[in-house]
């Protein structure tokens, strides 16, 4: 049986020391295909030193951040209380045309630059954390810069069919918005390679645990499918960062066993790069 290629994200690289030596972690074994880079934090140099060696050998993207850490520029309209927004109040602006788009484009320019500084190449790919880039007004801007300063590199889209999100049964009502919000930038990415088939967005609150969850995710069509994922070690400093924790070692734990190699061969996938 011919194996179809599948694309496993690991997102928020550089969060946590716990995160990134995660991700690392899989990313040699073998257990993932790609990562996503937040140059918003701090320790992004330091970090970076540790995918040097997987250079070439998976995908490593640039995760495009406008909410709940320090930005990067000034951003005096965008931040609250030295912070980016929340990503309730950052989707309400968007949509209600109330952000400062200069303001956006300044600071994604800013984290453009600094992965480039410190990996020196452009990212393979380009995503948002909390799916910013779909957002309106937001999502010009990304495919601006992603046109000028890393154009081979593939944009995330979040779309799948309703009728797949429904049969998976995970966080349905939240998988169902973010694909509906993606479905402009998914027409936009028509003349761009880029990702078919959107899956991983997790419930917190399902009875399922988080094997059974991945193997629905392992569920439907595309030949080019994405599975986002947030695995992880705890660490002092991720609680005042990010409200995912204790879930990112359920994740770390399933990926580096036996049963999650069985699950992705048996649903006719092996994990491959986009780029």
């Amino acid at each position: 049986m011919t194996l179809r290629p599948l694309v496993l994200c690991a997102d928020d690289f550089a969060l946590s020391p716990g995160v990134s030596r995660a991700i690392v972690e899989l990313l040699e074994r073998g257990r993932l295909s790609a990562t996503s880079c937040m140059t918003v934090s701090r320790a992004w140099p330091e970090h970076a030193r540790l995918l040097g060696p997987l250079a070439g050998h998976v995908d490593i993207g640039l995760h495009l951040t406008l909410t709940a850490l320090e930005p990067l520029s000034c951003a005096p309209r965008l931040m609250v209380q030295n912070r980016l927004p929340g990503l309730g109040r950052l989707t309400r602006d968007a949509f209600l045309g109330r952000l400062d788009l200069h303001e956006i484009r300044t600071e994604l320019t800013h984290q453009f630059d600094a992965f480039e500084q410190v990996w020196s190449a452009p990212p393979d790919f380009v995503d948002g954390h909390q799916h910013v880039h779909i957002l309106p007004g937001i999502r010009d801007i990304v495919l601006e810069l992603a046109r000028s300063r890393a154009p081979r590199a593939y944009i995330r889209q979040c779309c799948d069919p309703l009728s797949w999100i429904l049969r998976r049964g995970i966080a349905v009502p939240r998988a169902t918005l973010i694909a509906a919000m993606s479905r402009p930038l998914a027409r936009r990415l028509a003349d761009r390679r880029t990702n078919d088939s959107f899956r991983g967005v997790t419930s917190f609150r399902h009875h399922a645990t988080y094997p059974q969850q991945f193997r629905r995710y392992l569920m439907g069509p595309g030949k080019r499918p994405l599975i986002m994922c947030h695995p992880g070690y705890m660490d002092d400093l991720l609680p005042r960062l990010d409200p995912v924790t204790h879930q990112r070692e359920s994740e770390r734990e399933y990926f580096l066993s036996p049963g999650f190699a069985t699950d992705v061969a048996a649903a006719g996938y092996r994990l491959a790069r986009m780029a």
